[in-house]
């Protein structure tokens, strides 16, 4: 008999599914759903200056990791606290070069709108709706997987959250989890590469790029197929809604309730 905290986020996550496949319906496939305009505008910049702005943002993701390394040369820390410093340097690093691109080289800065109810509540639909489309496609992907004798590992952050062995690596693993992974991941790979491909490429190949490419920044291949199955529901309600506030939060959603699911003993 599973404990009682296991026993209630299993509840929980049924009802999460059972609200997610009603606004699946509601919001993305039914008939009113399927008519409802795109609120994206095009972002209208040279390849060179989008390939500037993927260059800013790798170099700043590198750079912070390199700077981290210097410092851990000096302060040596253990493994599991390395892993959490390196990967908050290597987002915060990513956003030092979005910002650059946006403070001195975008021609056009468009306003930054502040998080509203409205965005709230759309990152809440946009989560919901994830859940069960996530669900079905990682139990076929689990099974596909040990039909071809592959046994998943989980990822990094997932294994060093469940063995943490304090409050404050725990604390500083659901920051870099909660609030820091979502917004520079929604900025780089929706507001960015998404943003870039959709009115240049083939619809099917302008959702799948950024999607495998932020699949595979996880560099996990049990989770693959379930991360990119993510990034396209969060490309398509970026692409709805014109507001990357509503995938911010959406991925803020997931992430905590997967780091919830981890703490609370339920099985990957």
């Amino acid at each position: 008999m599973p404990p009682p905290a296991t026993s209630v986020a299993l509840a929980f996550e049924l009802a999460l599914l059972s609200g997610g496949l009603v606004l699946l319906w509601r919001l993305a496939l039914g008939p009113a759903a399927r008519n409802r305009p795109a609120l994206l505008p095009a972002w209208d910049v040279t390849l060179g200056d989008f390939f500037l702005f993927v260059w800013l943002v790798l170099c700043g993701g590198y750079a912070g990791q390199y700077s981290i390394s210097l410092y851990l040369r000096l302060h040596p820390l253990d493994q599991p606290h390395q892993v959490i410093i390196g990967t908050a340097a290597f987002h915060g690093g990513m956003l030092l070069g979005v910002a650059g691109y946006r403070l001195f080289f975008a021609r056009l800065k468009p306003r930054l709108a502040p998080f509203s109810a409205a965005t709230l509540r759309s990152g809440l639909a946009t989560f919901l709706i994830a859940m069960p489309v996530l669900t079905a496609v990682s139990l076929v992907w689990q099974g596909l997987l040990k039909l071809c004798h592959y046994a998943p590992e989980n990822q990094e952050a997932i294994d060093l959250l469940r063995h943490a062995d304090s409050t404050a690596l725990r604390l500083a693993l659901l920051v870099v989890a909660i609030l820091v992974a979502p917004v520079t991941e929604e900025l780089v790979f929706r507001a960015g590469i998404f943003r870039y491909v959709r009115t240049r490429l083939p619809r099917w190949a302008a959702l799948l790029l950024p999607a495998v490419l932020f699949a595979s920044l996880h560099n996990n291949l049990g989770s693959f197929v379930p991360l990119v199955t993510l990034a396209l529901v969060f490309s398509v309600a970026y692409e709805r809604t014109g507001n990357i506030g509503t995938t911010m939060v959406a991925h803020a959603l997931f992430n905590l309730n997967s780091s919830l699911l981890v703490l609370a003993g339920v099985d990957s």
